[in-house]
């Protein structure tokens, strides 16, 4: 049976940090598929392949990563069929509901020798608190459907902070278990230990979510020309009904207030040949970090032709940035994802126009 991990986590929380100690410390000898599911209009992480919809490529010894495109299941079981791995951990988007992928996981556990073995979410506990009131559907989702809960940068948190975030989380998710001391001083066996003895939890929340999603897919496929429950009529002015209102809307799961990432978050992207300098793409991520001239942007990355002949990678989260030497690829690639993007500026930022 193999084993599945969602490993979930909002921008820059550091999931990935997280999840590469996981796979060094603790899944090392076991044959492992890393499934990641990016939210961007141009894939830094790398192409695609078509015809499966898959990407595939060796990371480590016993570790195999793959970018799903197209339909979820369906690509998940090309994976399952081509490489019979022993765990598959799972990676949603940023701003991914996790409810979304465990409702398609527990369908396959009925067809496929599969089973969730960990929910977890990474958060950050410098900005758990803010994050929460700014994007709370889709950050709270993660948390709301987490057994487990690990907390990044604990180590340079105050006291205060350290516990208005786990009071936040916990009204939040009660049951979850909360991890808060740094990674650096505990071990991945004791992690994983941490996620893998929430049975109880995981599987309520596997229940709910399977629930949740076969509703709101018998209300988006149950109505046809004749039914008069009159949702239909009120589908582009739902925000007049008041707390009085007797229409019926709201007896559908607050069906018009559950959003898509796309309503939300803007993912602005482009290809270009253009050289830059490492001075120059530092001004522009100190420009994106310091200020809101842009819009609230949660996630910047890239891979860019140097004029030193020399390639530069760069990876932004609010409040800090990260840019090192790699790769040359095909091409010169950018991607920002947040709120109220200004998409011109940014042409302009990066010097495109």
């Amino acid at each position: 049976m193999t084993k599945i991990d969602i490993i979930s986590g909002f921008l820059g929380a550091g999931k990935t940090t997280f999840i590469k100690k996981m796979l060094e410390e603790v899944f090392k000898d076991e044959k492992v598929v890393l499934v990641e599911n990016e939210y961007g209009e141009v894939g830094i992480d790398g192409g695609f392949l078509k015809d499966a919809g898959i990407e595939i490529r060796e990371i480590n010894s016993g570790c195999i990563c793959c970018t799903l495109v197209g339909d979820f299941s369906r690509s998940l079981n090309e994976v399952l069929e081509t490489y019979h791995p022993d765990r598959i951990i799972i990676e949603p988007s940023g701003v991914g509901k996790l409810s979304d992928v465990l409702a398609s996981i527990k369908r396959m556990e009925e067809t496929h020798d599969v089973q969730v073995n960990a929910l977890v979410a990474v958060a950050n506990v410098l900005k758990t608190s803010k994050q929460m009131r700014a994007f709370g559907e889709f950050f709270r989702n993660q948390i709301e459907n987490a057994a487990t809960i690990v907390l990044s940068r604990t180590q340079s948190a105050t006291p205060e902070q350290l516990e208005k975030c786990v009071k936040d989380i916990k009204e939040a998710n009660p049951n979850a278990v909360i991890i808060t001391t740094p990674w650096d001083q505990i071990t991945g066996e004791q992690i994983l230990h941490a996620m893998e003895h929430q049975d109880d939890l995981k599987a309520a929340l596997l229940e709910e979510a399977k629930h949740h999603h076969d509703h709101e897919h018998d209300h988006h496929h149950d109505h046809d020309e004749d039914c008069d429950c009159g949702c239909h009529d009120h589908e582009h002015h739902h925000h007049d009904h008041d707390e009085d209102c007797d229409c019926g809307c709201h007896d559908h799961h607050e069906h018009h207030h559950d959003h898509h990432a796309d309503e939300i978050f803007t993912s602005w992207g482009r290809e270009t040949p253009r050289k830059f300098t490492k001075e120059g793409i530092e001004s522009i991520l100190k420009a994106l970090c310091d200020t809101q001239d842009y819009g609230e942007i949660l996630r910047a990355k890239g891979m860019v032709p140097a004029e030193d002949g020399t390639w530069i990678y760069f990876d932004m989260v609010p409040g800090e940035y990260e840019i090192r030497q790699g790769q040359p690829d095909y091409t010169g690639r950018l991607c920002v994802i947040g709120t109220n993007v200004d998409e011109a500026g940014l042409e302009t930022l990066f010097g495109l126009i």
